[in-house]
């Protein structure tokens, strides 16, 4: 089992919590809980309008990571512009299997979700589930995508479209 470092993140880095997505250090602080003097990254959600305490030795463990390397982004975006594979199970399950694909924190997983449930204007309607599922998936992608260029999630936004659009035609 691996315990994190203090060093692996510190105060004002990006990172990526999994049931979360992306989040900012403001602080480590020390915390007494039930005795146990217990370290804590509080992260920041700005956008959600919540704050995150993870105790520093269970950060890893919970999957907690980094931004995705530049690499990773372009993987996503090529992912992005393949084929949806849309099985043909019953919707319960794929729903199912898209929540944990979201839940992952995997950028890679999170942009197969986008691909998969994305709709052109010439396609049939979204469900209200479909829709709910595509829309969290887009927005951790565009979140993280926007974190690791520096830009705002506007820019990201419309590369995430772009590719998505260029894809149908």
């Amino acid at each position: 089992m691996s315990k994190t470092r203090k060093s692996d993140f510190s105060p004002n880095d990006f990172v990526v919590y999994p049931a979360h997505g992306v989040g900012k250090i403001v602080s480590i602080e020390k915390q007494e809980v039930a005795g146990y003097e217990l370290e804590l990254f509080v992260i920041s959600f700005e956008k959600d309008k919540m704050t995150l305490r993870v105790p520093t030795n269970k950060a890893t463990e919970v999957g907690m990571r980094s931004l995705s390397s530049p690499d990773v982004v372009a993987h996503a975006m090529k992912t992005l512009k393949g084929k949806a594979k849309v099985k043909k199970a019953m919707w319960s399950r794929r729903a199912q299997e898209y929540e944990q694909k979201i839940n992952s924190g995997d950028l890679i997983a999170i942009a197969e979700v986008v691909r998969d449930l994305h709709r052109a204007d010439d396609q049939r309607e979204q469900s209200y589930s479909e829709r709910q599922l595509y829309e969290a998936a887009l927005e951790r992608l565009t979140r993280e995508i926007a974190a690791v260029a520096g830009n705002d999630e506007t820019a990201a936004a419309r590369e995430i479209d772009s590719v998505l659009v260029g894809r149908a035609a």
